[in-house]
C-alpha cells in the first residue's frame, strides 16, 4: 500500500511543482490544478494512514505520516490564502514543498528499506534466505 501512496504523491507533486512555478511569479495557481493536488495528496495521506495503522513500516511509518500532515496543513493553510483571493508567500510555498519533499522521501525508505529490514530480521541465519 506505501507503494500506491508514493505513486499518488509523485503524481501530486507534478501538479504541485506547476502551482509553486505560478505562484512564486505571483501569479494564482488554477483551480483545477489545486482541487487535483488537494484530492491526491489527501488520497495518498489516507494510504499511509491505512498503512500505517495495519501495521506497515513500524515507528518510521508513522513519522513518516505525521511530517506527510504537517505538510497537509501547510497545504490547507495556502488554500485558505488562495481563497481569500491572495497569492501566498514565497516563504510558505518553500516550506510546504520542502516538508512534503521529505515527508515523501521519508515514505520512499520506509516503503523499501523497512521491508528490506523485515525481511533480513526473518531470515534464517543458516541459509541467509527468507524462511517459508
Amino acid at each position: 500500500m506505501l507503494v500506491y501512496a508514493i505513486l499518488v504523491f509523485l503524481v501530486s507533486a507534478v501538479g504541485g511543482v506547476f502551482m509553486a512555478y505560478r505562484i512564486l511569479n505571483g501569479e494564482f495557481a488554477p483551480w483545477a490544478v489545486s482541487l487535483l493536488h488537494v484530492v491526491l495528496g489527501g488520497a495518498g495521506l489516507v494510504l499511509v494512514l491505512l498503512a500505517v495503522m495495519a501495521g506497515e513500516g513500524g515507528f518510521l511509518g508513522q513519522l513518516t505520516f505525521a511530517t506527510l500532515l504537517v505538510a497537509a496543513l501547510g497545504g490547507f493553510w495556502l488554500a485558505v490564502v488562495h481563497l481569500r483571493k491572495r497569492v501566498a508567500s514565497s516563504g510558505l510555498v518553500i516550506l510546504h514543498a520542502c516538508v512534503a519533499i521529505a515527508g515523501v522521501m521519508m515514505l520512499v525508505g520506509t516503503a523499501f528499506l523497512f521491508a528490506e529490514m523485515t525481511s533480513s530480521m526473518t531470515a534464517d541465519p543458516n541459509t541467509l534466505a527468507p524462511s517459508p
